[in-house]
């Protein structure tokens, strides 16, 4: 099941590549869409939703409920 996620800052793709890198460094194999439109990551991995909200608040960004 896909994880979908809302990160408020989630503005241009710069933001978008440096959240999908930080993403695929710690789960590489990883499937990230990523709408920047929407403002929303949607990610398909084995690790927990935690682990995700972690590595994206890590980058400066923080996650809301969607």
């Amino acid at each position: 099941m896909a994880l979908k996620l809302h990160i408020p800052t989630l503005d241009n793709p710069a933001i978008a590549k440096e959240i999908k890198e930080t993403i695929l460094t710690t789960e590489p194999d990883a499937k990230v869409d990523i709408d920047v439109a929407n403002k929303t990551v949607t990610i398909e991995a084995k690790a927990s939703e935690e682990t995700f909200k972690q590595l994206i608040t890590a980058t400066g960004h923080q996650v809301t409920e969607s």
